[in-house]
């Protein structure tokens, strides 16, 4: 068995039932159960419509997302999650930058490194170089003053740890970022690359071995070998060619507000809903959300 989910921004509450209602006809599908009013709706059907990537392109013109995956299994044990443009609103290193005049050329070179362009280590370090002799305590103000959270994102980690799930946040980012966002989310663990400090300052350089797509991917393997759960009991979600890896094992690889290179190879495609999409393609009504 299949099950069809189709969600909005929460927002906009603009899910219509006479749209969900023809679909769910033709498909051949069940009884329609709605997970929140005007949000997000999901029907079964026996097979998998072979006309589903065009209908999910038809509903991208009406800012509708729509998934398509089996019954079996979707409701996940382990939350592995990147942070950058995913969990949080903003790119960390971009921050950074402007706050060292070099703002321009870093978000330059991270939009290409994210889009699969350049090799993520060498794109790294490059921008790391251009820090150099910023102070540290600037890590704090940007933390203070431009760092906010994808909507949705607080929701996501309460639900599915009250229903039992861990959750990982794993970032080519920074530790120094990667620690507050995991402890107000609530993550189990995290992590990210070491930003290197001499005298208060940044040296320009990050510690080794990088952590990029492959320490994505060994965390993947770490985390649920740990737990003695598989690979298909994880939901992970990205937005950068980094995350591909991690996301192609998971049992459910979910590109969030993706680069368009990123989302071609992903099945499951969120461009309009927020985070709480992660729990709506689980099977979680909204009434079951934890605060």
């Amino acid at each position: 068995m299949f099950v069809t989910t189709l969600l909005v921004n929460p927002a906009s509450k603009s899910l219509e039932t006479s749209m969900v209602e023809a679909l769910r006809n033709a498909w051949g599908g069940g009884e329609l159960r709605w997970l929140a009013e005007g949000i997000a709706a999901e029907f079964e059907h026996e097979t998998m419509p072979d006309n589903r990537r065009d209908v999910w392109a038809g509903l991208q013109s009406l800012e509708v997302d729509l998934v398509v995956q089996p019954v079996e299994g979707r409701k996940k044990k382990m939350l592995l999650a990147d942070m950058d443009s995913t969990m949080i609103q903003q790119e960390c290193i971009d921050e950074l930058a402007d706050e060292a005049g070099v703002g321009e050329r870093v978000k330059d070179i991270t939009a290409r490194a994210m889009n699969g362009e350049l090799d993520f280590d060498g794109a790294l370090t490059e921008r790391v170089g251009l820090l150099k002799d910023l102070p540290e305590a600037v890590i704090a103000d940007v933390l203070a003053n431009r760092i906010t959270f994808m909507p949705g994102g607080q929701v996501l980690l309460a639900t599915m740890k009250a229903n039992g799930a861990y959750a990982a946040l794993v970032s080519g980012g920074f530790t120094a970022f990667t620690a507050k966002v995991a402890a107000e989310l609530g993550f189990d663990e995290n992590r990210a690359n070491t930003l290197l400090v001499e005298n208060g300052k940044l040296t320009g350089d990050v510690g080794r071995p990088i952590l990029g797509r492959e320490a994505k991917v060994e965390a993947l393997e770490q985390i649920t070998a740990r737990l003695g759960i598989t690979e298909r009991d994880v939901i992970a979600v990205g937005d950068g060619a980094n995350d591909l890896g991690m996301l192609g094992r998971a049992g459910a690889g979910v590109a969030l507000h993706a680069k368009p290179s990123v989302a071609a190879e992903c099945d499951i495609r969120i461009n309009h809903g927020d985070l709480t999409a992660l729990l709506y393609i689980q099977g979680y009504s909204q009434a079951e959300f934890a605060s």
